[in-house]
């Protein structure tokens, strides 16, 4: 099997940068769980009350940078 995937690897390295990308996005739709109805109703409610607490100034936004100097700092450890 590895050597399989080291061949696979080798001959999508000689594919263009799209078809790269294409191929990249079809295996990984491949192993991405089916969206469910209930899990989009989950994050819309989970999403509303993230918004309404920042509305009513419960919760800040912290900026992008922020957030991933964190998670570098974390990951460093």
């Amino acid at each position: 099997m590895k050597g399989a995937v080291e061949t696979l690897v080798a001959d999508a390295m000689q594919l263009s940068h799209d078809q790269r990308l294409t191929l990249a996005h079809r295996i990984l739709s491949s192993v991405e769980p089916m969206p469910s109805g209930a899990n989009n109703e989950a994050w819309d409610v989970e999403i509303q009350g993230r918004i309404a607490r920042f509305d009513a100034g419960e919760t800040r936004a912290i900026p992008a940078a922020e957030v991933f100097a964190d998670l570098d700092r974390r990951l460093r450890r």
